[in-house]
């Protein structure tokens, strides 16, 4: 079972839907479902407004969120965040001094106690990086198996808006809907970060990464840039990874000596180039490798999916 708490607390009180509020409905809407339309995530997404969040109804959901054995349980949130001396907290309508909100140093407890194989925190909120960094413990912090958070800024930083949207948020439902995607269509907390790493400049809020776990988990599938009926070929025609496939004109269909089968295969062959598998040997293009008698071979890239492959893991 895969869960996630959805929330979005509008900053600005005269607005009547507010950057975080549009942000954390598209988030939801996007992890609701795999690329191909099945479903994903039981989505529960709470937004201020309708719903006036205080802290007690939002600490009461997030506990929900973390009690049980899913797979899977999923915290974003967009809206404000504070530090101070004592540690980061997410903001509620209903703060006052000394009592701004949700410390994210609960948050981080609630995660580490429960049951839950995966937990993910991801914080679209001015501060964010100051999750998993408890002041209390003079900086040190435990991340429980299984936990990974990610955060738009860093603990000194604020998260910034543009057009009233979340740059963090509009790079993550970017990386989400195919962006971060490996060739077999897989999404990962670790790849969203380095899509959303690279897209920002060193002159830019930084995101943060944080996470105690062995294995990446997939967030969301989306249809493979390559099928993977062709991926799969990638061990039958390099029966190595040192290997070279061996080209002629016959491979080329525009050439007199074309042969069918081998068309097909150059076809497939340029789709492995396409998404940086395989590389022409001696010609900048796979064209002149065929037509002046070259060969190809595998990219590292390459060697990682043959692999994969010879393993049986595609």
């Amino acid at each position: 079972m895969r869960k996630a708490l959805v929330v979005g607390i509008n900053n600005y009180p005269k607005a009547e839907l507010s950057g975080a509020v549009r942000d954390a409905t598209e988030i939801a809407n996007v992890l609701e479902r795999h690329g191909d339309g099945s479903p994903n995530f039981d989505i529960k997404l709470i937004t201020d407004p309708p719903v006036t969040i205080t802290k007690a109804l939002l600490r009461e959901n997030i506990e929900a969120l973390f009690k049980g054995k899913s797979d899977i349980s999923l915290l974003y949130f967009s809206g404000h965040g504070f530090v101070n001396s004592l540690g980061g907290y997410i903001v509620t309508p209903d703060y006052q001094k000394y009592d701004e909100g949700i410390s994210m140093d609960d948050i981080l407890k609630y995660a580490n106690e429960s049951e839950t194989r995966d937990k993910i925190i991801i914080l679209d909120c001015c501060h964010s990086g100051a999750f998993g960094s408890p002041k209390l413990t003079g900086g040190y912090s435990a991340l429980g198996e299984g936990v990974t958070v990610l955060t738009a800024s860093k603990e000194d930083e604020s998260a910034i808006e543009i057009g009233g949207r979340g740059v963090f948020t509009s790079l993550l439902i970017d990386a989400l809907q195919g962006g971060s995607a490996d060739l077999r269509g897989h999404i990962t907390p670790g790849s969203i970060y380095s899509y959303i790493d690279s897209a920002l400049g060193p002159w830019d809020q930084r995101p943060v990464f944080k996470t105690n776990v062995s294995t990446f988990i997939s967030l969301r599938q989306i249809f493979p840039p390559v099928p993977l009926e062709i991926l799969r070929k990638l061990k039958e025609y390099f029966e190595s990874p040192t290997n070279e496939y061996k080209l002629d004109p016959s491979y080329e269909f525009t050439d007199d000596s074309a042969i069918d089968e081998h068309v097909e295969t150059f076809k497939n062959l340029q789709e492995f180039e396409s998404v940086g598998l395989v590389v022409p040997v001696g010609e900048e293009h796979m064209y002149f490798a065929a037509m002046n008698s070259k060969s190809c071979r595998l990219t590292a890239l390459g060697y990682q999916y043959w692999r994969l492959v010879k393993e049986n893991k595609i």
